[in-house]
C-alpha cells in the first residue's frame, strides 16, 4: 500500500497550490494565496478587508488520502464515486487532484455570490464542480499534478484502490470491541460501549480519548485491540 511521510505530504502540499495557481486560478478571481496547513483542516476562506482568497491544503489531510481506511470519510471521495469524477476512481492522486478542483470550486462560489451560511455545498457549488471537471480544467489539474510529482521523486500513485468493506448488522458489534471509524477529518478509534440499534457508542482511545461518539454501524470497522 502506498503511504507518504509527514515531510513529504507537505511537499505535495506544495505542489497542489503550485498545481491550483496555474492551472485553476487567473487574476479575474481577485488575489490568492495557498498555503500548506500542519493539521486536517482544508479550506476555502476570504478576507473582504484585503479581498483576497485563501486556500489551505491540511498535510494530515493528504497523508489520510493515501490510506483507504481513511480515504474513505472525505467528502472528495465520496463526490468522485457519487459523481463519477475521473470515472468514479479513487486514488491518491485522484483524490488530491479533485481536492484541488474542490476548494477552488468554493472560491468561485463565493464570486458568484451562491455560498450561504447553512448552505455551502449546495446546488451552485456542485454545478460550478462538475463544470471543472466537464471542462477539463479538472483533468488538467491531475495531470499537471502527476507530471509535478514525478519530476520532484514524491510518490503519488494513479493506481485505484478499493474502501474497506463496512457492514451494518448489529450481530457484528460487540461491546468491548475496538474499532475505527472515519470522519470528514481523517479517523478516530474507541472502544464501544453499547450496542444501540443502528449505531454504537463509542468512547474515543487514544487521541480521541475522553470523547464519546454515536457512529452509525456501517461506518465502524474492528481494529487490534
Amino acid at each position: 500500500m502506498t503511504t507518504t511521510k509527514p515531510s513529504n505530504a507537505r511537499q505535495i502540499g506544495k505542489l497542489m497550490c503550485t498545481v491550483t495557481e496555474q492551472v485553476l486560478w487567473s487574476p479575474s478571481h481577485n488575489q490568492l494565496i495557498c498555503r500548506v496547513g500542519s493539521g486536517q483542516a482544508t479550506y476555502h476562506r476570504f478576507d473582504p478587508g484585503t479581498g483576497q482568497h485563501q486556500i489551505t491544503y491540511g498535510a494530515k489531510m493528504i497523508e489520510a488520502k493515501y490510506r483507504p481506511e481513511t480515504a474513505g470519510g472525505w467528502l472528495s471521495g465520496r463526490e468522485i464515486q457519487q459523481r463519477g469524477y475521473f470515472d468514479g476512481e479513487l486514488s491518491p492522486l485522484n483524490l488530491l487532484a479533485h481536492t484541488c478542483c474542490h476548494e477552488f470550486a468554493h472560491l468561485l462560489q463565493h464570486n458568484a455570490s451562491q455560498r450561504f451560511r447553512g448552505s455551502v455545498h449546495n446546488r451552485h457549488f456542485y454545478r460550478i464542480l462538475d463544470d471543472l471537471h466537464t471542462s477539463g480544467r479538472a483533468k488538467a489539474t491531475r495531470t499537471t499534478l502527476a507530471d509535478l510529482a514525478e519530476r520532484q521523486g514524491l510518490a503519488l500513485s494513479p493506481e485505484g484502490f478499493e474502501l474497506p468493506e463496512l457492514t451494518g448488522d448489529r450481530s457484528c458489534w460487540a461491546i468491548g470491541d475496538a474499532v475505527a471509524f472515519a470522519t470528514g477529518r481523517g479517523e478516530k478509534r474507541g472502544e464501544i460501549l453499547r450496542v444501540n440499534r443502528k449505531t454504537c457508542t463509542v468512547r474515543g482511545t487514544g487521541f480521541s480519548r475522553g470523547v464519546r461518539y454515536r457512529v452509525p454501524m456501517q461506518l465502524l470497522r474492528k481494529t487490534a485491540a
